[in-house]
């Protein structure tokens, strides 16, 4: 029997760290019978008789419990330093005003430490590098504003705006994923619509607390997927991944991420003969964009995917076990290679979850690793 109100899945393991008492941690050390702990959400008979896994669980349940506690103030210590920030580079710049965190001019911690936004004109779009070039900027530009995103799409790169999105997560009710959508030209003319994906903030501790979480859910055809993903994305209580939901009567402003942008590229591209799709994201915008393009897989969105170019990750932490991997490179990676994984030297986004069994979680497809001094080295990941 389950103990998971929302449950859509007849496999699945959800930490709770906003249950967990004191005696729920103690009883996950000593006790295998993990079903019947508050702090796991799981069926009722699941036992792990591993101790070395339930203290990883102890320990990740410990890390998610001070990250809670902590995401209050280190949001509003980020907001101050960031805020901060913006007003010594502004008076750098010449000028004397206060920052408005709404404006094309201010800028995350992230856009402050690398102030790069153009693209390599030095990459022609006929350049096999273009694709991946374009979206690593994309990435990095998701971290900002919608008024800053906007200004650079359009004045920078020259490149048509479509949309900024902030999308509700109904498990956690809240706003968790956010993305933007672009052309490389307007209208009909366009050749590609890109997706970019918005990865962790540096001060928002409660997603670093997700993307830390080892909670997973088996989606019946798909396998093993990431619980926070699944939920940012726009799973449905109760339903998962049905193919089409409606989104909340009366609230036109929570609308879901994976149903919301689905509908949006699709219509980009039937008015778009020639446009092709590219999906991106860093970190958890990685793991959000991947998802993105395996359930569009998942749904048989034929005509998308028979128009998707490429899907380009940065840092993506892992997403799901052996099956899910194994239907992600059926579809984006036949007839050829399209999801395209990479990493830098001694990042730890990749890494994560990093608890549980390694039959949970496991990474997928082509990697291109850079070390420090950014050789290249070409891994393929393979699936046992």
């Amino acid at each position: 029997m389950s103990k998971l109100d929302y449950c859509f899945s007849n496999d699945y393991m959800v930490l709770r760290p906003d249950r967990a008492s004191p005696f729920d941690l103690l009883h996950l050390l000593f006790s295998p019978k993990v079903g019947r702990n508050k702090a796991v959400d799981c069926f009722t008979s699941t036992e792990i008789r591993s101790f070395p896994r339930r203290l990883a669980l102890f320990l990740n349940l410990l890390l998610q419990i001070l990250l809670l506690s902590l995401a209050g103030p280190v949001a509003a210590i980020g907001a101050a330093v960031e805020l901060a920030l913006n007003f010594v580079d502004n008076v750098l710049h010449g000028k004397m005003e206060y920052p408005d965190r709404s404006s094309a001019s201010y800028r995350s911690l992230t856009g402050l430490i690398d102030r790069r936004v153009d693209l390599d004109r030095s990459i022609a779009p006929a350049d096999s590098r273009h694709h991946a070039a374009l979206c690593v900027m994309a990435s990095k530009v998701a971290y900002e504003n919608e008024a800053f995103i906007r200004d650079v799409v359009t004045r920078r790169w020259q490149m048509e705006f479509v949309k900024f999105y902030n999308c509700w997560n109904e498990f956690e009710s809240a706003y968790t994923a956010q993305a933007f959508v672009f052309c490389d030209k307007a209208g009909p003319d366009a050749e590609l619509v890109v997706v970019a994906f918005r990865g962790t903030p540096a001060f928002d501790a409660a997603r670093w607390r997700a993307d830390l979480d080892p909670s997973w859910y088996k989606v019946p055809r798909l396998g093993r997927a990431h619980a926070a993903y699944t939920h940012a994305l726009g799973a449905q209580r109760n339903m998962g991944w049905p193919k089409w939901v409606e989104h909340i009567k009366g609230k036109p402003q929570k609308v879901y991420a994976y149903y919301t942008i689905r509908d949006a590229v699709k219509g980009l591209l039937e008015a778009s003969p020639k446009a092709r799709l590219l999906v991106t994201g860093h970190g958890s915008g990685g793991a959000l964009a991947v998802l993105f393009a395996t359930v569009m897989a998942y749904h048989r969105e034929k005509a998308v995917m028979d128009r998707l170019a490429g899907v380009y990750t940065f840092g993506q932490p892992q997403v799901g076990d052996a099956m899910l991997a194994m239907f992600a490179e059926r579809n984006l990676d036949r007839p050829k290679k399209r999801h395209f994984r990479f990493t830098y030297a001694g990042d730890p986004l990749p890494r994560l979850p990093g608890v549980g069994s390694p039959a949970h979680f496991l990474h997928f497809g082509l990697c291109l690793h850079f070390d420090v001094s950014y050789n290249l080295k070409v891994i393929i990941e393979l699936l046992l």
